[in-house]
């Protein structure tokens, strides 16, 4: 009986050796996998290089300019009103929000200002453009996860905030309103009152979206304690927007900089969350729907009357000189450095957009994260490819 065990002994340390000689042969280099530039979860034309150790990333890198479309050399050859048609597309979600940064720029160099009326017709359209960008990243959001219902309910409500912008600037996507010295036209007749219901709409569609989403344990165990960003990292990195106030940085432009708009006439939030994960980078602009709709519907109470123009030279030459601009745009901080000669056109134009920065911390983010956790991340660091690649 003893020959017998140490017989089966021998024979079961045989077998397992063999199983690690195998094992060791088995063993394969990482894997390097392409996320794009054709792929949903990167939300365009975006190509995600990730090194793999089995399911998990050990190195990542993204791979920007396969839309690139020169926007900022386009703009030499524009007259300053005709730049306005161009950077409506950088992002294109937010279209008119983009329009508004290079307009103050151009005003601040020509040494005038927009009536008073015409700056909360701005905010007001600002916020609107904020509400249609935003809702649409919070229905989008479970598809990255597999819910696909809260996509209709927000593609069904951002529809009477498309009708607004539409109503107002006769441009559903791409408005091209704005202009030196104030606005193209002013508001339609029974646009406020029906701006005020759309709000009420607005609202409850973060009630359900709230429910729907993220009331759900599926979509909690998906996005908390995923990507955190700590504060300093997120300040390191230039992160800016929703972004950077999920990792608990209370900043935001709108409240922080003196602009000549209407953002200080209103009582609203500046929402921050301390957890910086992706759970908190959504719900930060959950919040932040809600607060664009009470600045609305504030400024809509207290529009004032008068002018939408200043008076501007109907051929505009603006002066020779150099002027930096920055708003809170829907996905962070977006500038533009407008150089002019005194000539028709800008003779420079250097474009800060949130994208591009929000996205730089992507090496950092990624790594050690599984390959399910990556498509989570890149959602809620929510950026545009046009907002990327100008």
């Amino acid at each position: 009986m003893t020959d017998l065990a140490d017989r089966q002994k021998l024979s079961y340390i045989a077998a397992q050796a063999a199983d690690a000689r195998l094992n060791v042969e088995l063993e394969t280099e990482g894997m390097t996998l392409n996320i794009g530039p054709q792929h949903p979860a990167t939300h365009g034309t975006l190509r995600i290089i990730v090194r793999l150790d089995g399911e998990q990333v050990v190195w990542a890198e993204p791979s920007a300019g396969y839309m690139h479309r020169g926007y900022e050399k386009l703009t030499e050859v524009r007259t300053f009103p005709q730049v306005t048609a161009l950077i409506n597309r950088i992002d294109w979600l937010g279209s008119f929000a983009n329009e508004v940064p290079f307009i103050l720029a151009a005003e601040k160099l020509m040494e005038i200002e927009a009536p008073p009326r015409a700056q909360y017709i701005r905010t007001i359209l600002f916020e609107l453009s904020r509400i249609a960008n935003v809702s649409l990243f919070l229905g989008d959001l479970g598809v990255q996860l597999g819910a696909v219902t809260p996509v209709f309910f927000a593609f069904r409500d951002r529809e009477y905030v498309l009708n607004l912008i539409e109503a107002a600037t006769g441009g559903r996507f791409h408005p091209n309103f704005d202009r030196i010295g104030g606005l193209k036209d002013d508001l339609p007749a029974g646009w406020l009152a029906e701006t005020k219901q759309v709000m009420k709409r607005l609202r409850g569609f973060c009630d359900e979206i709230e429910d729907l989403l993220f009331g759900n344990e599926i979509f909690q165990s998906r996005l908390r304690g995923i990507g955190v960003i700590p504060a300093d990292v997120a300040k390191q990195y230039g992160l800016s927007g929703a972004n950077l106030r999920a990792s608990g940085v209370d900043w935001d432009l709108r409240r922080d900089q003196n602009l000549p708009m209407a953002w200080d006439k209103a009582d609203w939030k500046v929402i921050t969350h301390p957890d910086g994960d992706s759970f908190a980078r959504c719900w930060v602009r959950l919040q932040e729907v809600r607060e664009s709709t009470k600045i609305v519907d504030q400024l809509c109470d207290s529009l004032p009357s008068g002018p939408i123009m200043a008076k501007v030279p109907r051929i505009i030459k603006v002066p020779e000189g150099e002027a930096w601009v920055s708003t809170e745009n829907p996905l962070g901080e977006m500038g533009y450095y407008v150089v002019s000669k005194g000539d028709l056109g800008p003779f420079r134009v250097k474009i800060r957009s949130a994208s591009f920065n929000n996205i730089s911390i992507v090496p950092w983010v990624l790594r050690g994260v599984y390959v399910p956790d990556v498509i989570s991340i890149l959602a809620s660091l929510y950026f545009i490819l046009g907002d990327i690649d100008r």
